[in-house]
């Protein structure tokens, strides 16, 4: 299962939910970059030289660390990923991965929400945290950056069939409820 959705959507705390009523494991390529790194693995070596630089970190080295991850054993009942793929070659890539497994993804959530809603959501969480890098242009920008880098994965995934499109926006106990009945609605359509 795959989870996507604009900065501030809700993603993160979805996605524990989640995980934890289906009794799968979450990965994130943010934590597995994170692990990587502080572990030094020759992979976690290689991706800090483009994250120290503030470059995205390559389909090369990034596909090498999912591919790792999903290798474990702990996501043999299931898991959901955050954060992968973010292009149409990643996404080759994840079903030559599963495909090896003799896997295939079940279900792509996408988490809609409404643009304006979310500057007003992530300023105001900016502020609250503290964080003054998070300004309204840089805000913006990561939701463009979201609208053009993922609108083509969801494309692709339609096409199979498997995307189910949630309200991200309301009381967290609200949208998790909306997903878990879109998530049983599709299980029951296949």
């Amino acid at each position: 299962m795959l989870i996507v959705g604009p900065p501030g959507s809700g993603k993160g705390t979805q996605s524990e939910r989640i995980t934890e009523r289906l009794n799968i494991v979450a990965i994130s390529t943010g934590d597995i970059f994170r692990a990587n790194v502080k572990g030094q693995t020759p992979l976690g070596l290689e991706a800090k030289k483009y994250m120290d630089a503030g470059d995205y970190v390559p389909d090369s080295v990034t596909n090498k660390m999912v591919r790792d991850r999903l290798q474990q054993d702990d996501v043999a009942n299931g898991f959901l990923l955050d954060g992968y793929p973010r292009t149409l070659a990643q996404v080759e890539e994840l079903a030559s991965i599963l495909a090896a497994d003799g896997a295939t993804l079940d279900v792509v959530l996408q988490l809609i929400a409404d643009d304006e809603e979310l500057v007003q959501r992530l300023l105001g969480r900016a502020k609250e945290l503290g964080r003054s890098d998070d300004d309204e242009k840089v805000i913006r920008h990561r939701l463009e950056l979201y609208h053009t880098e993922t609108e083509a994965v969801v494309a692709k995934y339609a096409e199979q069939g498997i995307v189910v499109k949630v309200d991200g926006l309301g009381a967290v106990d609200e949208v998790t409820e909306r997903i878990m009945t879109a998530i049983d609605s599709l299980a029951g359509s296949s």
